[in-house]
């Protein structure tokens, strides 16, 4: 998505995961007869990251508290939602993403815990093998500046293109040093590249497991998956500077980083990603 062109669309539905445990009050934390709001809205769009809200949802419900999933639609939507006050919290990105949105909007947003990283890769529906890439072939990748460099950085790695030494995950198309294949590049937003996968003549699709699955593949299909994990695109969840410190943000961290999740992702999810706390 393009950071110049962040707008809020319709919500695409709200439901309530866990209901608040019965007689929940004055029981030393730091709650007392009811008065205080007790429910913790939640943003997120595509699922794991949507079971992990829900799985949360149930351990905040043993401190008295209701977990509501805030559905959206797209990788917009969840930071307006959280900007503006709609929302306690997110779960949808990494610290760089949202560190975009904050410059372009001039929000103030807040990293918090580190729930996943993803195992993001290029998917290829015409090749096999990286040594059948031809010449000129076209390679799809995220038009966002956060995505856009880690493409890159693992196209990289591949020894596919040549970046300069001190681009790391920050490189961009106009400053590739080498391109050996003269690889022609289709910037796409992020939740459209898996339509890509399908495109005739489209050689390489990157990718997110959440986002690929709607093509039927996962990790285990791509091409080849990001090597070197930069800790800094951990699926994270978010919270406003003003409300990090909030009650209800600690429940919320408390249940999205607990044992229950932790156990989900490992048994579930273990092939398209590695829990982070």
């Amino acid at each position: 998505m393009n950071r110049r062109t962040f707008a809020l669309t319709a919500l695409a539905g709200t439901t309530t995961l866990a209901l608040a445990a019965c007689g929940a009050g004055g029981t030393g934390d730091g709650k007392d007869d009811g008065s205080e709001d007790v429910t913790i809205k939640v943003a997120s769009h595509l699922s794991p990251m949507t079971d992990v809200v829900t799985l949360a949802g149930e351990a905040a419900a043993e401190e008295g508290y209701t977990v509501e999933l805030v559905q959206v639609s797209d990788n917009v939507q969840y930071n307006r939602l959280l900007a503006d006050g709609e929302v306690d919290a997110n779960f949808a990105q990494h610290g760089p993403y949202m560190e975009e949105f904050n410059e372009a909007h001039d929000g103030h947003l807040a990293l918090l815990d580190g729930i996943y990283d993803a195992k993001v890769g290029f998917y290829s529906k015409a090749y096999d093998d990286v040594e059948q890439l031809p010449d000129g072939a076209k390679v799809a990748i995220p038009n966002d500046l956060t995505n856009e460099g880690r493409a890159l950085a693992i196209l990289h790695g591949q020894g596919l293109i040549t970046l300069p030494e001190e681009a790391g995950f920050e490189g961009r198309v106009g400053e590739i040093a080498e391109n050996p294949l003269s690889l022609e590049f289709v910037q796409i937003d992020l939740l459209n590249l898996p339509s890509a996968y399908d495109e005739e003549g489209m050689a390489l699709v990157y990718s997110y497991p959440s986002y690929i699955a709607k093509v039927g593949q996962t990790p285990a299909d791509a091409l080849f998956l990001e090597e070197l994990v930069d800790k800094r695109f951990t699926i994270s969840l978010v919270a406003r500077e003003d409300n990090q410190e909030s009650q209800k943000i600690q429940v919320l961290r408390r249940a999205m980083t607990s044992d229950a999740v932790r156990d989900f992702l490992e048994k579930e999810h273990s092939d398209t990603l590695l829990p982070a706390f």
